[in-house]
């Protein structure tokens, strides 16, 4: 039985269950140093850099990178390639919270130079207008709330013992009634420097919601293509460390986000992230899960009306600067075991999912065995998955500000820097389809990511 620090407040988990082995070396995450966890502001904001500073790149994780991404890039690698080795280049972006006020903070941002990466305009267009098939679901009514009558948005966490749900199919029932909520409008707000300028953390302070989280600001890609609407059932697959669960409540209020994390450890940092930033008002909307992800498909079956797989990865940025050499070569051995894990976390994803539902994979890194051959293979098993380019709707509108391409696995690069077209060409209109991949460059430090969304069939 798992110990639960007091920090979860009234964050509710279901379905403890063992951690699996290869979830506890996995590595694969976006966010900003110090920007969840930093406990010392722009003090500890220097902390980080001098860190970076001293930290050099791993030789056999950089000799396997040159040989692999020099073939699936080509000429493409090389800026790529320096970018990855000079962390100081790095630019992080800064999400707002909708839930506290933001004001001092935006001035702040906007007089040292900052702008919003998705003006309202463009999030208009880049998030579909139809209506959410949600809308009469029988979701949008909560059971197991854990809302108290006496709760405010600033309310401190609950000192109760954490509620553990442990009904499998919980989640399929239908819901008690709970009050409405008046919540501020749905707005993802996310601020960017031209320069990488660091914006100093918050430190976690029980009872006060922080008012921004920094982040790689490609990471929130995935959450736009998931299109999440009001009213729906959402599935974060693998939440922690949560950014991309935040980035969700900021663009809609879904019936119910569940955020699964099997790993205790990391399951304890996404429960503080949530603690963090959203109001106890929400406790009923938002849970936390513990389930092996590869198992959600069969336990939750045609439950959800989107999945986000953010999914184990070979995190390039990280892996490169692993400690050792030692480390390094291990962490290699585990990258070859990763497809199958990926693909195995994907195809749950589309059983959790109701039909005609979305799924979006994505990960941070650049390999195409990890990111166009899960995808491809995904799509060779499951006759009821329909690819969804994202092309159009993602990295047109947005390659201002990101490289975006779209590589042919195992056989290099087909698109090296983004065209306001697809090319004609049958197979590189394909890959396109397959996912669309953000690659580090000078000036666009962001990335990699690489998304591919994934409608399941009626």
């Amino acid at each position: 039985m798992f110990s639960f620090p007091r920090f979860y407040g009234a964050w509710r988990i279901k379905e403890l269950t063992p951690t699996p082995v290869w979830w506890l070396g996995s590595c694969h995450r976006h966010t900003a140093p110090g920007g969840v966890l930093g406990s010392g502001g722009a003090r500890n904001n220097q902390g980080s850099k001098r860190r970076k500073k001293e930290r050099s790149s791993c030789q056999p994780v950089l000799d396997l990178f040159d040989q692999q991404y020099s073939q699936e890039l080509g000429e493409l690698w090389v800026s790529a390639r320096s970018v990855l080795l000079n962390p100081h280049s790095w630019q992080y972006g800064v999400m707002l919270n909708r839930f506290t006020a933001v004001t001092d903070v935006t001035q702040i941002l906007q007089s040292q130079g900052f702008s919003r990466l998705l003006p309202q305009t463009d999030v208009s267009t880049l998030l579909s207008e139809a209506p959410s098939p949600a809308s009469s679901s029988k979701y949008q009514k909560g059971k197991d709330s854990l809302l108290s009558p006496h709760c405010t948005s600033k309310c401190p966490p609950d000192d109760s013992p954490l509620q553990t749900d442990s009904t499998p199919h919980s989640l399929s029932q239908d819901l008690q009634s709970e009050p409405s909520l008046s919540l501020p409008r749905p707005s993802l707000q996310c601020y960017i420097h031209p320069y990488p300028l660091r914006f100093p953390s918050q430190p976690h302070r029980p009872g006060q919601l922080k008012q921004y989280y920094l982040l790689n600001a490609a990471s929130l890609l995935p959450v736009l293509a998931l299109q999440v609407r009001d009213g729906e059932k959402v599935l974060d697959l693998c939440s922690a460390p949560g950014g991309k669960a935040l980035a969700i409540m900021q663009c809609a209020t879904p019936a119910l986000l569940c955020c699964n994390e099997p790993d205790p450890h990391r399951r304890d940092w996404l429960a503080k992230t949530l603690e963090s930033f959203l109001p106890c008002s929400l406790n009923s909307r938002v849970i936390v899960s513990a389930q092996d992800g590869r198992c959600f498909g069969q336990s939750e079956a045609v439950t959800y009306d989107k999945v986000l797989v953010d999914a184990p990865c070979s995190n390039d940025k990280s892996w490169l600067y692993s400690c050792s050499s030692q480390q390094g070569e291990q962490r290699l051995k585990e990258r070859a075991r990763l497809p199958v894990l990926q693909v195995q976390l994907l195809q749950s994803a589309l059983l959790a999912v109701r039909p005609g539902g979305l799924v979006v994979y994505s990960t941070c890194t650049l390999s195409s065995s990890e990111n166009y051959a899960v995808v491809e293979t995904v799509l060779n098993n499951c006759p009821e998955a329909e690819l969804e380019d994202l092309w159009e709707e993602i990295a047109v509108p947005l390659s201002r500000y990101f490289t975006f391409t779209s590589a042919h696995p195992g056989h290099g690069q087909t698109s090296l820097q983004p065209c306001p077209q697809p090319q004609n060409d049958a197979v590189s209109s394909y890959h396109h389809r397959l996912g669309i991949l953000v690659v580090p460059q000078p000036g666009k430090t962001w990335g990699p990511m690489f998304l591919s969304r994934i409608r399941r069939r009626k």
